[in-house]
C-alpha cells in the first residue's frame, strides 16, 4: 500500500435512529458537511455499535451486503441499499496491524445500519470501499482503546476510520413522545465525555464507569459507547477534537458527533 499525502481524520458519529438515513436534520446535515470537508479517503474502516461479537472480526468480502438489523420501521428503510464495495486487502492489513490479537476474516456480515445510516449522508454515492471491524463484547474498555491505537498507521494510508454509536444510549428510558429536555444524568455524562475529548484526557473516557449512576444510566450496555474509544485512541498528541453536532433525542439518546484531524475551516 502506497502512503498518501493527507493524514486522514478520525470521526465518531452519534447515529441515533435508523430513520436518520431518510431524514434531513441538524445531525444528518452535519454528517454531510464532515464528508465534504474531509480529504477523500481511498477506503473507510468502520467500527459500529451493531457488530458486537465474541472475539474480533473484520469484513473481508469484495461486496458486503446491506444489513437491515432492526424492526418496526417503514418499508422504505428496509428497501434502502448502500452498495459500497469491500476491500479484502485492507481487511487483511487490519488483521496484521492488530496482531497478536486474533482477527477473523469474516465473509458473512456486511454493513449494518450503524455504518450505512451515517455514510449514506457523508458519502452518498457509496463509491468508497468500506470495511467493518467488530467489537469484542467480552473485553473491557481498556482493551478497545489499546487495540484502536494499533490502527494509527491507516491514517497515513488514506483510510478514514469512523466509529458509530451514541455517547448516551438508554432505549428503556426514552421519552416515547419525544417531548421534553434531556435527562439531567444524560447531560452530565455527555458533558463529561465532551470535556475529556476536548482536553485529551482519555483515561477518563476509558474509566467512564467511575461516573457512577450517570454512567450506568447513560451506558446501560457498552456497545454504543465503545466506538468512541477507537476515535479517542487515534487522536494524535496535540490534535484538536472538534464537535460537528451535539444534542439529545427523546431524553436519553445523545447525538454528539466528534472528529480529530479535520482540516481547518
Amino acid at each position: 500500500m502506497e502512503p498518501v499525502a493527507s493524514i486522514m481524520p478520525v470521526i465518531f458519529f452519534g447515529h441515533g435512529s435508523p430513520m436518520n438515513t431518510l431524514t434531513r436534520n441538524q445531525y444528518t446535515d452535519a454528517w454531510r458537511k464532515l464528508g465534504a470537508a474531509a480529504p477523500k479517503p481511498r477506503a473507510i474502516l468502520a467500527i459500529s455499535a451493531h457488530w458486537f461479537t465474541r472475539g474480533t472480526a473484520v469484513t473481508a468480502m469484495a461486496r458486503p451486503r446491506t444489513i437491515h438489523d432492526f424492526g418496526g420501521f417503514p418499508q422504505a428503510l428496509f428497501e434502502l441499499e448502500y452498495p459500497a464495495p469491500g476491500d479484502p486487502q485492507l481487511a487483511a492489513h487490519v488483521r496484521d496491524l492488530l496482531a497478536p490479537v486474533p482477527v477473523e476474516l469474516d465473509h458473512g456480515w456486511g454493513l449494518d445500519h450503524g455504518t450505512w445510516s451515517v455514510l449514506a449522508h457523508a458519502y452518498p454515492d457509496a463509491a468508497i470501499p468500506v470495511v467493518q471491524l467488530s467489537l469484542d463484547g467480552t473485553k473491557p474498555a481498556s482493551f478497545h482503546y489499546e487495540l484502536a491505537a494499533r490502527l494509527a498507521p491507516l491514517r497515513g494510508e488514506g483510510v478514514l476510520i469512523i466509529g458509530s454509536g451514541n455517547v448516551v444510549h438508554n432505549l428503556t428510558l426514552m421519552r416515547r413522545d419525544g417531548a421534553g429536555p434531556a435527562y439531567a444524568w444524560a447531560q452530565r455524562f455527555n458533558e463529561m465525555v465532551r470535556a475529556a475529548l476536548a482536553s485529551g484526557k482519555h483515561q477518563a473516557l476509558i474509566e467512564y464507569e467511575r461516573m457512577g449512576e450517570d454512567a450506568r444510566l447513560s451506558v446501560p450496555t457498552p456497545e454504543h459507547y465503545l466506538p468512541l474509544l477507537y476515535i479517542a485512541a487515534l487522536q494524535s498528541e496535540g490534535e484538536r477534537m472538534s464537535f460537528a453536532v451535539d444534542g439529545y433525542e427523546a431524553g436519553s439518546l445523545g447525538m454528539l458527533s466528534a472528529a480529530a484531524g479535520m482540516p481547518a475551516a
